[in-house]
């Protein structure tokens, strides 16, 4: 049998020497990576890998598909209430014909690695299903990069083993193609390649309900969003609300999550249709759909449109009506006035935004700011129900963190992180994060630790002299006379 105590007592010094040398080199180049990383992409390293890929396994927050269905859900904000999570933002630009162009006027990022890597796992959780083919192992290698030259390359191949690859078609036209219209070309093609392939599933690998046939649906139904929304934004608003109409009411499992009834509303809002928006927002208030800056912020809308149009008699009691319903608005989402307000600028918004977070802020005055400026008194009211918010904010005494963190509560420190992760840091608004004062210390003490064990490994007569004269030095008697005298 073995036994540790002869082989802990066979140890000599120099193994311990080495031992403590060792650890403290690596411990230092630890976190000399930390530090670069940190100052290179503004988070660190180890609480990424830790929370996007540990966190599911110990039993925290997962992230992607897991937490939200497949529709984009996150870390960083899972400890707080329900309502402070990361999700999939309905109204993402594309990256090639929108993103793009402000990485080529202005050489900005528009979107962070962290959001990347949540579309790349939102995209895998869509899009793979197993198969087996030269296609679909392209396809896999393409939601895994991140990188989207990498992607694109990797479509380009897929599309030249099966022209008619659907997945292949939607990352070009998302990702590739420089113009709106150019993407709308590419996914028409990409429309009748996904009907033919879905039709196909379901015909030969036992019904609606196989794995390729619930692939092959969510590509046909993320090919005809992108198209509603280019269609949106060509101005051919009657179609885009004929294809949002069907896909709120047609789409799959796997888009629930993607809130298609927000594109809905903001079509419906540029159309003027405000009738059919309050239809729009009574049908999803009846089924308890989950609340957001778009539901809240479009009922105030209505409302203060109702009281500018309302007759003089019933006007105050109308006022009153429109402060109440932006009231809960601005409790829900705090953030959202100051950008409507236009007190801070926008930004381009991320592909995922934190609910009652800055970035759901963006995300819902990028596309409603011009909205609200259409409507008579909209505005007026907004800044009066922002400024009591304010005024109540500070008689309370909540310091602005409180009502800067993803609307305070449980989810303010949570959400002021999901939110750095989320927002580019070209943003004005966005919050930064230092980095530890005490990370260079440590790693001089890691790297002071080693050059001390491999001296005194070197040099072990002149080491332990030093040692001795070291202890002989601090010792506790001369302290304690040291002590008394003082």
């Amino acid at each position: 049998m073995w036994d540790s105590a002869a082989f802990l007592g066979a140890l000599t010094p120099k193994f311990y020497v080495a031992l403590t040398g060792t650890s403290s080199l690596i411990s230092g180049l630890i976190l000399i990576f930390e530090w670069w990383y940190f100052r290179k992409y503004g988070t660190s390293f180890i609480e990424q890998v830790s929370l996007t890929h540990l966190g599911p396994w110990l039993g925290g927050g997962g992230t992607g598909a897991e937490s939200e269905g497949g529709g984009g859900g996150g870390v960083g904000a899972t400890s707080g209430p329900a309502e402070y999570k990361v999700w999939r933002n309905p109204m993402s630009l594309l990256r090639g014909a929108e993103y793009g162009r402000l990485w080529g006027a202005a050489r900005r990022a528009p979107l962070t690695y962290y959001d990347m890597n949540l579309s790349a796992q939102d995209h895998q959780a869509w899009f793979s299903c197993g198969a087996e083919g030269p296609a679909e192992e392209a396809m896999a290698r393409a939601w895994r990069e991140r990188e989207p030259a990498a992607r694109v390359a990797a479509a380009r191949a897929a599309l030249r083993h099966s022209p008619d690859c659907a997945a292949a078609l939607l990352l070009l036209a998302e990702e590739d193609a420089p113009t709106v219209a150019e993407a709308e070309r590419v996914l028409r093609r990409a429309w009748r390649a996904a009907e033919a392939a879905w039709r196909a599933s379901c015909a030969a690998g036992g019904g609606a309900g196989s794995a390729a046939a619930r692939r092959d649906a969510a590509v046909l139904a993320h090919v005809k969003r992108r198209a509603a929304m280019c269609a949106r934004r060509l101005g051919r608003l009657r179609d885009a609300a004929r294809l949002f109409r069907e896909l709120a009411r047609d789409a799959p499992p796997a888009l629930h999550a993607l809130a298609l009834h927000e594109n809905l509303i903001e079509v419906l809002l540029e159309q003027r249709a405000y009738a059919d928006v309050q239809a729009v927002l009574a049908r999803y208030e009846d089924a308890c759909a989950p609340r957001s800056a778009t539901l809240c912020y479009s009922a105030a809308l209505l409302r203060a449109r109702a009281a500018a149009a309302a007759p003089a008699a019933a006007r105050a009691a109308a006022d009153l009506a429109a402060l109440e319903a932006i009231r809960r608005a601005i409790e829900y989402n705090p953030h959202v006035p100051e950008y409507l307000l236009e007190l801070r600028p926008l930004t381009l918004p991320p592909e995922h935004l934190l609910k009652r977070g800055d970035s759901e802020a963006v995300a819902y005055s990028f596309f409603h700011l011009r909205h609200w400026r259409h409507a008579d008194g909209a505005l007026r009211l907004l800044a009066v129900a922002w400024q009591a918010a304010e005024r109540a904010r500070r008689a309370s005494g909540a310091g602005a963190e409180g009502a800067g963190g993803a609307g305070g509560g449980a989810g303010g420190a949570c959400g002021a992180c999901a939110d750095r992760e989320l927002l580019p840091p070209h943003h004005a608004g966005r919050c930064t994060r230092r980095a530890p004062a005490l990370l260079p210390l440590c790693a001089a003490l890691c790297a002071a630790a080693a050059l001390l064990a491999l001296l005194a490994h070197r040099w072990p007569a002149q080491a332990a002299a030093a040692a001795r004269a070291a202890a002989a030095g601090l010792d506790p008697r001369r302290l304690h006379a040291l002590l008394a005298a003082v």
